[in-house]
């Protein structure tokens, strides 16, 4: 598998978990009861680094041996 290729799965899976984000902010709105819209929330929580991950990582991937782009500081060995 390529980069390139890693990096179209890598922004696949961040606009799944962004739909399930959307999903689950809609579903804590019409929650009635305060502790499942509680779990809801911390479940959106949860969610929301993998997010933040899966699209930098799509970036890194895309752009990795692209001399002008300045690597992410947390991915750099």
């Amino acid at each position: 598998m390529t980069l390139l290729e890693m990096s179209a799965q890598y922004a696949d899976s961040a606009a799944l978990i962004r739909a399930r984000i959307r999903e689950l902010r809609a579903e804590e709105r019409l929650q009635e009861d305060p502790a499942a819209a509680r779990g809801l929330h911390r479940r959106i929580d949860d969610l929301t680094p993998l997010l933040r991950e899966c699209r930098e990582l799509a970036v890194l991937t895309a752009r990795y041996y692209d001399r002008s782009y300045h690597k992410h500081e947390r991915y750099t060995l």
